[in-house]
């Protein structure tokens, strides 16, 4: 009787240890170990009749230029030239290549202005200007700031930039280390530099600024180190701060005063920055504005971002957390706030709020709207009255099991309670992972087909929290997270999405996750690149492949059209893999440490076997 005893107890002793090890431990899931998944097109839906365009407000004349990263202040990435079309393109050849000399990730845009390119590379952000009637010479001019080396100790996920923009003869752009910088164009000769940021508590810029009605607008990175987000405007004449606006805190510090009205009651009251947060936490909440700022000149409105709130652990952070994880219109002109919706009120899996919007007039319940639309973190595509904030639509466009999607009386996301992380357990399986359903990378949309072309994520994930410590300048996280593909195996898509039927034409899937840019043409051929350095042409109508070329290293930068001086049309992109998805190779992590790179590592195991580290432009162009 004693023996049979002794071994129960030992039988319920051995249970227990396999429980709590099943708690405490993250799971291998059987898809972690994903094979090459080869790219697969997936027709969905009829191809719409085009109804919807780039907002007339906001476009661009097609001069043959690409003077900021999102080719126009609407955001669209589209350019109208045609001489490339689904008949012609599999004639495109490599015209020239510039090697940068810096390996890491590559997310920039170049721009091309009369006949000079301007490359800008990753930290430490040196600006090339490239003659483009002599592009094999050596450059015209360099720029190189000066740099604090430490910045790249501070910054969460690579040390990318995503480009700079030209107005009236200069270049603007930022650098890793903070710094706001104006260059003549012509000469390269700096004109003004203005330091923004304060790496001793962790704020970076990485973003591409606007430049719009005599301002320079750019906002801070660091919201994984508790940095209180801000956005700031700067004079393009000198650099001087014209105002500043914080993600959090009272609402002088958020500049929001009599002529902010939300769409929704939840964003009215007064200093929800301060209440919606237990006392003295927006002071170290995140919500930075690292992302993208669309623009309506005719509203005066710009259209920028707010990251996630900090640390990832909701529960030391109980509230909505205003004013992090939503979009806020404001009066460039003042920064003052006119609205605000916020997509993940107490954001449980920072899905920061930073992705493009793209500025349209389209058909809505009979009538033309002025909208916006954004390929939202949550996994949602937002379609949103871009004069008052409303959502007229929020629909799934990858694989969501966090969400039930939006109240549409509320505005509030609608979330599911089993998925919520707690402490002493692991949440399985949350979908879409931190990168969201699509992060940073552009979309592209072309008026010809009146589709938007999306660079976006398969990813879920396993995740455990814990309390955080903050330390200015160290990592506020209290979260454990493991990626890994999601429903199908493969991580990434390329989605042609129709805004007026809310859904999906065709996608191709993709095995690696599409982390560059879109480029929408005139001759109704789309651009993209993949991780593993296949740079890739499809028809905009049918999604049919048309021509690809394999680069050295992973694409995750932006590509462009441009008119040559030889009146010919040319397409150029940069290679470079890294970023958060690519920090494997470009940081050169160990692929056995899972949780490495924020948990992203888990999910890129096989990249190192499929891609290296680099940094070159190409440029290609049809054989004649």
């Amino acid at each position: 009787m004693k023996t049979k005893r002794l071994w129960l107890v030992i039988l319920i002793g051995l249970l227990a240890l396999a429980a709590i090890g099943a708690l405490l431990a993250f799971r291998t899931r059987p898809h972690d170990n994903d094979p090459y998944v080869e790219a697969r097109l997936e027709r969905l839906a009829p191809l719409p009749r085009p109804g919807t365009t780039i907002a007339a407000s906001a476009a661009r004349v097609e001069d043959g230029q690409w003077t900021m990263a999102l080719g126009d202040y609407a955001g669209s990435r589209y350019s109208a030239l045609n001489q490339i079309t689904p008949q012609n393109v599999s004639g495109l050849a490599l015209a020239f290549s510039f090697d940068t000399g810096i390996d890491k990730g590559h997310e920039a845009a170049p721009l091309v202005i009369g006949n000079t390119m301007y490359v800008l590379t990753p930290f430490p952000n040196t600006l090339y200007a490239l003659d483009l009637t002599r592009p094999r010479d050596p450059p015209k001019w360099v720029y190189r700031a000066p740099e604090v080396k430490a910045a790249q100790g501070v910054a969460c996920c690579d040390v990318v930039n995503r480009g700079a923009t030209y107005n009236n003869g200069r270049l603007f752009f930022n650098t890793l280390d903070g710094q706001v910088v104006a260059v003549d164009a012509a000469t390269g000769r700096e004109m003004w530099r203005t330091k923004l940021a304060d790496i001793n508590k962790g704020e970076t810029i990485t973003m591409a600024p606007l430049v719009a009605e005599g301002l320079v607008v750019a906002g801070s990175s660091g919201g994984e180190l508790g940095v209180r987000g801000w956005l700031a405007a700067l004079n393009e004449g000198n650099g001087a701060l014209a105002w500043k606006a914080y993600s959090t805190g009272p609402d002088k510090d958020v500049l929001i005063g009599p002529d902010f009205h939300p769409f929704y009651a939840g964003d009215r009251g007064k200093d929800l920055g301060v209440s919606t947060w237990p006392p003295d936490a927006w002071k170290i909440g995140g919500g930075n504005p690292w992302g993208w700022i669309s623009y309506d000149p005719a509203l005066h409105l710009l259209f920028s971002g707010t990251g996630n709130p900090g640390p990832w652990n909701p529960e030391q952070r109980p509230g909505d957390n205003k004013w992090t994880a939503g979009l806020f219109a404001r009066d460039i002109r003042t920064g003052q706030a006119r609205w605000y919706y916020q997509s993940s009120p107490h954001d449980l899996f920072d899905h920061d709020d930073i992705n493009e919007s793209v500025l349209l007039d389209m058909p809505f319940n009979g009538q033309m709207r002025p909208v916006l639309i954004r390929p939202g973190r949550t996994g949602l595509m937002y379609v949103m009255d871009r004069r008052t904030g409303e959502v007229l639509s929020a629909d799934p466009y990858t694989t969501v099991n966090s969400n039930r999607g939006v109240d549409m009386r509320t505005g509030r996301l609608i979330p599911v309670a089993e998925k919520e992380p707690h402490t002493g357990r692991i949440t399985r399986h949350i979908c879409p992972a931190p990168p969201g359903g699509k992060d940073w990378n552009p979309s592209a949309f072309s008026p010809r087909t009146g589709l938007l072309y999306v660079p976006h994520l398969n990813l879920c994930m396993d995740e455990g929290v814990m309390n955080a410590n903050y330390i200015a300048g160290t990592p506020y996280l209290g979260a454990e997270v493991r990626m890994y593909p999601g429903d199908g195996g493969n991580r990434g898509f390329f989605t042609a999405w129709d805004p007026i039927h809310r859904r999906a034409v065709w996608r191709v899937r993709e095995s690696l996750p599409v982390w560059s840019g879109a480029l929408a043409t005139g001759g109704d051929v789309i651009f993209y690149g993949t991780m593993d350095g296949w740079f890739k042409a499809l028809d905009a109508r049918t999604g049919n492949l048309l021509w690809k070329f394999h680069c050295e290293s992973g694409i995750i930068g932006q590509p462009i059209s441009y008119r040559g001086p030889d009146g010919n049309q040319y397409i150029a992109v940069l290679a470079g893999v890294g970023g958060w998805a690519g920090a494997i190779v470009s940081g050169g992590l160990d692929p056995n440490d899972k949780g490495s790179a924020l948990g992203f590592v888990n999910a890129m195991r096989d990249l190192p076997g499929r891609s290296k580290p680099g940094g070159r432009l190409y440029v290609f162009a049809l054989r004649h």
